[in-house]
């Protein structure tokens, strides 16, 4: 039964993992941790595996309808790796409480950046970052919930690596895919659509994950009889999710982004204060 309720976890995971670019690790670890009351060193080594599966099941199905920016996710994926790397080597050192904490106002910062942009149209007339320009960022795609071909232009590039710098680490630190960090960096900083931020970062977070998931494997915390449903419900949640991001306007992947990760933050900060 409980397997069953983690599978079922999982595919609502992987869902809105998926339209929301933020790899079901934010969705799981709390439901893990809070509902079910399994130790966060063990929620989060399986949080990696969520997010390789959430990758692996949408990335594919945006790249096809041409809404991931391949070029933007190869430039910003040097960041997110390095990072990666460097957070892993500090989870022994934090307390589960701090992780709690952290990764609750990592949450809540986040939301609260989404919910004071507004929704605009990226027309390609606007002023691209020179680097943008070098590296051919810039591009457009068929959005089928407005009918409308939409262009646009790549801003702030060097302030959108350091943000993936940042990203990188607290993936391999909290075994979140980053993902909610990706999409606000690209969203805020380099001036992406969110439609565009949500499908390039689903397709970066699995080469994110897979850079730590090795670490975590080798200390024991990802368990196999916990990965199994969780990877399999992911797999079904993220090709629900992929079709129904298409079919949803912009305004209400914001909203919904905003909605999730404030319920999720205020969860973790109150466990992590008790």
């Amino acid at each position: 039964m409980i397997s069953l309720l983690i599978f079922g976890i999982s595919i609502l995971a992987g869902s809105l993992g998926a339209i929301l670019g933020i790899g079901g690790g934010a969705i799981l670890i709390p439901a893990l941790t809070l509902g079910l009351g399994i130790h966060i060193r063990y929620a989060i080594g399986v949080s990696i595996i969520t997010v390789i599966a959430t990758s692996s099941g949408a990335a594919a199905a945006y790249v096809k309808d041409r809404l991931t920016n391949i070029r933007v996710a190869i430039f910003l994926e040097m960041a997110t790796t390095i990072g990666a790397v460097i957070g892993v080597s500090l989870t022994g050192i934090l307390r589960p409480q701090l992780l709690y904490v952290l990764f609750g106002l990592v949450l809540f910062q986040s939301a609260y950046a989404m919910w004071k942009k507004k929704d605009s149209t990226h027309l390609s007339s606007s002023t691209a970052h020179p680097w943008a320009n070098y590296m051919k960022l810039n591009s457009s795609f068929l959005d089928p919930a407005i009918r409308q071909h939409v262009s646009y232009s790549v801003l702030r590039v060097p302030l959108g690596f350091l943000m993936m710098l940042v990203a990188g680490m607290l993936s391999g630190l909290l075994g979140i895919g980053s993902g909610i960090l990706k999409v606000l960096a690209m969203d805020r900083a380099m001036g992406l659509p969110i439609k565009v931020s949500s499908s390039t970062s689903n397709f970066m977070i699995g080469v994110t994950a897979a850079a730590s998931a090795g670490v975590y494997f080798q200390r024991g915390d990802i368990i196999p009889e916990l990965a199994a449903p969780v990877a399999l419900g992911v797999l079904v949640g993220a090709w629900i999710g992929s079709r129904l991001m298409q079919r949803i306007s912009a305004q209400k992947i914001r909203k919904l982004f905003v909605a999730v990760l404030l319920v999720i933050a205020v969860q973790m900060i109150l466990k992590g204060m008790q």
